[in-house]
């Protein structure tokens, strides 16, 4: 088994969460998590990316946030330069075990789970009336917003700041994994969590 960047086992790593147990994969086939597409178009497919890529590919995502006109991620800057991406996630994971003194796969985990919504809204039609309902979030989707929400979060610490993208996104796994409630991804998830229950 392949330690990440050459520093990181995740070995002894506990994923607390049952319905992301399946989902949350550490196991790495390099020092370098980089699975070069082979999930790409296969159902479930991205079950079987290290969850530190899976990460990486949200921080390349262009555009803006809902929150504001303000494009928190400018086209071109890191869209598709994954090297570069994996460099920023090696900075931060370094960070991250400097500031906390714990296996930063372990405090990424946490983070994941405490930023993972269980239930969001779906939009209803009843004849000419849409009406908002509460579900349940399926596993994958609950990781994919997790990770979405922590980039976007470190995108906002960084954004027109003095703060690097590296250590924004550090403070955004650290404070989500002390389930601090200011922070963008737990403040997110709390957020959709307190619509779906008024909805139900």
């Amino acid at each position: 088994m392949f330690k990440t960047f050459d520093k990181y086992s995740s070995e002894g790593v506990v994923v607390s969460d049952l319905g992301l147990r399946g989902y949350i994969n550490l196991e790495s086939r390099g020092i370098v998590p980089f699975s070069l597409g082979r999930a790409a178009g296969k159902r479930f497919g991205k079950k079987r990316k290290n969850v530190v890529e899976r990460l990486a590919d949200k921080l390349m995502v262009t555009g803006h946030l809902k929150d504001g006109k303000a494009h928190k991620r400018i086209s071109g800057r890191d869209s598709g330069k994954k090297q570069k991406v994996m460099l920023t996630m090696n900075r931060s994971l370094e960070i991250v075990e400097r500031k906390t003194k714990q296996n930063p796969y372990q405090v990424l985990v946490r983070a994941v789970e405490n930023a993972a919504p269980r239930e969001e809204t779906t939009r209803i039609r009843q004849g000419g009336i849409i009406a908002h309902k509460s579900v349940d979030v399926a596993p994958q989707r609950r990781l994919d917003l997790a990770l979405r929400f922590i980039s976007h979060g470190a995108g906002q610490r960084a954004f027109k700041k003095k703060t690097t993208l590296e250590s924004g996104l550090a403070e955004e796994i650290i404070a989500a994994a002390n389930y601090d409630v200011k922070t963008y991804s737990v403040g997110k998830r709390e957020e959709l969590e307190r619509i779906a229950a008024s909805a139900r």
